[in-house]
């Protein structure tokens, strides 16, 4: 059973973004839910799962918001990595 979370926002900020008030919802839907994966709050399956997509059209989406599916790696990690390539 979902929840439902009530936004109030200017009918003018969806038309001037050019966009339909459900198209308007739909994209804080997804902004929201990247956001939390990218904040490591939720991992890319939970995230799919919560939009009703494959975990690879998710990650796609990430990309296209620019969220890294590969986290944020420490200096310690990418060192590690170098020396195994």
């Amino acid at each position: 059973m979902g929840s439902d979370i009530r936004v109030l926002f200017p009918p003018e900020l969806a038309f001037a973004l050019k966009m339909q008030e459900q198209e308007f919802v739909s994209e804080l839907q997804h902004l929201s839910i990247v956001k939390l994966y990218e904040l490591g709050r939720l991992s890319s399956g939970m995230a799919a799962k919560l939009l009703g997509c494959s975990r690879l059209s998710f990650l796609e989406m990430a990309g296209k918001y620019q969220v890294s599916i590969l986290g944020n790696p420490s200096a310690e990690q990418l060192q590690q990595d170098f020396e195994n390539a």
